[in-house]
């Protein structure tokens, strides 16, 4: 434990379908050197048996498996308010000093029931979503949920994202006065892995929840009927609400464990991401961490994480897409040299930044939870 940090006990959610599980399982593992155990209720389905593996690996986290449905998967606000409330119930019996969302919306209609401070990050929402792939007028299923974030955002004590793109993006979106304090995500160090038997020498790989409209997943499609090497793509091709992505042209992987993915990135491939809304992108950050050269859409936050690491190109522009990675398939050495200057930009993303990053927000608030915390970090 480091001078100055007192032991708490965080309570923090988390889900196991996408990046948010990986965010909170290397924040908990950050944190715990710094004196802090987590207990994690994980929201939704449960987390399948390499995830409960990943997170049994992480010192001081203990799994709380709620049952709770989550806020984007809910039929109406009755239900976001009773899992809130559920929530409260936990948090109270737990004993925690602090509370931790990565699901705001829970702390809708829960002001101050909590019986300790809430930190809130903002990882995505629908409303950010919409204004970046569809724009126009929320459809109605949107508005109630878009609403109740907006309550969740204001219970809080104090809001996070994961770039400044993102912060602003969520500060016009909700009328925040401020936007959300900027966090980034980390990593912790990624370790080199042997590339998977049958891997192609040279392919194109991208990652992430290939349902989600958002990943953008049509356009590399069609950039990929343009190339003379194989773009593959790890991940779910169906959702949890029943969105599906059908690939023509880009080889599916399906949905692979961390290790199995480490492989992959481990081959050196041209990782690539077309996505139109991204807040942060794990999955980028791992691809960098291995030294894989990257293309990726010319998106606000892309640009403010990766800009002079990465190749960037119109997110909806197929052909552009294609030349890109045509570009660094045909010439290894430029792959190369694009791969050392991704990894090089991701030593900035580490998960030890991305915890002293938080308890630069959790701090003050303990200290003002009560005479119990004071002296913890005077």
């Amino acid at each position: 434990m480091k001078p100055g940090i007192a032991p708490m006990r965080l309570l923090m959610t988390a889900d196991a379908v996408g990046g948010v599980w990986t965010y909170a399982l290397d924040l908990a593992g950050a944190l715990a050197p710094l004196g802090v155990t987590t207990a994690l209720a994980v929201l939704g389905p449960p987390p399948a048996a390499d995830q409960q593996a990943q997170a049994a690996a992480v010192p001081g986290l203990s799994l709380r498996q709620t049952g709770l449905p989550l806020d984007w998967l809910a039929t109406k606000p009755e239900a976001v308010f009773a899992a809130g409330a559920a929530l409260a119930a936990l948090a109270r019996a737990e004993g925690v000093d602090l509370l931790h969302l990565n699901s705001p919306a829970l702390a809708a209609g829960q002001a101050g029931g909590f019986g300790c401070p809430v930190v809130a990050t903002c990882h995505s929402c629908l409303a950010t979503w919409w204004e970046a792939v569809r724009g126009g007028p929320l459809p109605a299923d949107f508005t109630w949920r878009t609403a109740l974030l907006r309550q969740g955002y204001a219970a809080a004590d104090a809001l996070t994202a994961p770039s400044h793109a993102f912060a602003e993006a969520t500060a016009r979106c909700y009328g925040l006065a401020r936007p959300p304090a900027v966090v980034r995500n980390g990593r912790p160090p990624s370790r080199p892995a042997a590339p998977p038997a049958g891997a192609p020498a040279r392919f194109a790989l991208t990652a992430g929840r290939l349902w989600d409209a958002g990943k953008n997943l049509d356009t590399l499609d069609r950039a990929a009927a343009r190339l003379s090497w194989p773009v593959l793509a790890a991940g779910p091709l169906r959702g949890p609400e029943g969105s599906e992505a059908a690939p023509r042209h880009v080889r599916p992987l399906g949905r692979l464990d961390a290790t199995a993915l480490s492989a992959w990135m481990g081959a050196a491939p041209v990782f690539v991401s077309l996505a139109r809304y991204e807040p942060f992108g794990l999955a980028v950050l791992e691809a960098a961490q291995a030294g894989c050269a990257l293309v990726l859409a010319d998106i606000p936050s892309f640009r403010e994480l990766w800009e002079g690491a990465a190749l960037l190109v119109p997110a909806t522009e197929a052909g552009r897409a294609a030349e890109a990675l045509a570009h660094l398939l045909d010439d290894p050495a430029a792959s190369a040299r694009m791969g050392a200057l991704a990894r090089e930009r991701a030593r900035r993303y580490s998960a030890d930044a991305m915890a002293a990053g938080m308890l630069g927000i959790i701090q003050p608030l303990l200290a003002r939870s009560g005479p119990r915390r004071e002296a913890a970090f005077a």
